[in-house]
C-alpha cells in the first residue's frame, strides 16, 4: 500500500521537470494521476513511463490560463477515477527581467500562467473535492514568495508572493470542507529553469545554499508528498520551505 493509495491527483505541468517526477512518484505511492500540460509529446511519454511502472496516470492537454481547461481535466479525473482528493498547481514560469525591462505583455503571460492559473486549478478542483469528502491542494510557490532576490525577478517574486497568500485564504476558506491547502517554497533546483534564471551563475546560486548544493526535483516531490498525503492532515496553510537553509540566512 502506497502513501496515497486510493487516492485521486491532478496535477498542473508534469510534462518535465517537478512535476513529471511528482506524477511519477504519485503513481508510485499509489494514486490515480491525471496531470496537464500544454508539452503533449513530453506528457504522453511520462504517462507512458508511469504505466510501464505500473502506476495509473492519464495525460491532458491543460492550458492552466484557460478555465474550460482546466475544467475539462478535473472532468476527466472524475469521469475515468470517480473523484479527486489532491490538486498540484505546479505549472509556472520565469522571466527574467528587472522592473524597467517588463513589458505590459511579460506582466500579463506571467501573472496569467502564476496567478491565473492557481486560482482557476483550485476553483475548479474545490467542488470535487467537496464531494469526496476531502481535499488537499499545494501550490507551488518558490523562495521569491518569501523574499526579495537582488538578481531575482520582480515580476516572478509578485507571482509567487500572490500564491503564498491566495493558499492562507484558501486554507482558512475551506477548512470547514475539510479541505486543506498549503504552499512549498522551492529554493534553487535543478530545472530548466533554473537554468533560465541563473543565466550561467548556477555556481553563485549554489554557494548561497547553505547546504553547499542545488536541489533536485526528487527532494521538493517528497515535500509534494507529504502534504498530499493523510500524514499532514493538520497542517493546512502553511509554507514548506524547501531551499537548503537559503532563507535562514
Amino acid at each position: 500500500m502506497g502513501r496515497l493509495a486510493g487516492k485521486v491527483a491532478l496535477i498542473s505541468g508534469g510534462a518535465r521537470g517537478q512535476g513529471a517526477t511528482e506524477a511519477k512518484l504519485f503513481g508510485r505511492e499509489g494514486a490515480k494521476v491525471v496531470f496537464g500540460d500544454i508539452l503533449d509529446e513530453a506528457g504522453h511519454q511520462v504517462e507512458a513511463e508511469i504505466r510501464a511502472a505500473g502506476g495509473e496516470a492519464t495525460y491532458v492537454h491543460l492550458d492552466v490560463t484557460n478555465e474550460a481547461s482546466w475544467r475539462a481535466a478535473v472532468d476527466t479525473a472524475v469521469r475515468l477515477y470517480g473523484q479527486l482528493h489532491i490538486l498540484v498547481n505546479n505549472a509556472g514560469i520565469y522571466i527574467r527581467k528587472r522592473i524597467e525591462e517588463t513589458t505590459e505583455d511579460d506582466l500579463d503571460q506571467i501573472m496569467a500562467v502564476n496567478i491565473k492559473g492557481v486560482f482557476l486549478g483550485t476553483k475548479h478542483a474545490l467542488p470535487a473535492m467537496r464531494r469526496a469528502g476531502s481535499g488537499s491542494i499545494i501550490n507551488i510557490s518558490s523562495v521569491a514568495g518569501l523574499v526579495g532576490n537582488p538578481h531575482g525577478s520582480p515580476a516572478y517574486t509578485a507571482t509567487k508572493g500572490a500564491v503564498r497568500l491566495f493558499t492562507k485564504a484558501t486554507a482558512v476558506q475551506h477548512a470547514r470542507d475539510n479541505i486543506r491547502c498549503n504552499s512549498v517554497h522551492p529554493g534553487p533546483i535543478e530545472t530548466e529553469m533554473l537554468k533560465e534564471a541563473a543565466s550561467g551563475r548556477e555556481d553563485a546560486y549554489r554557494q548561497r545554499v547553505p547546504l553547499g548544493r542545488v536541489g533536485t526535483t526528487e527532494d521538493i516531490a517528497y515535500g509534494v508528498l507529504y502534504l498530499a498525503s493523510d500524514e499532514s492532515s493538520f497542517v493546512t496553510g502553511s509554507e514548506l520551505v524547501m531551499d537548503g537553509g537559503s532563507t535562514a540566512q
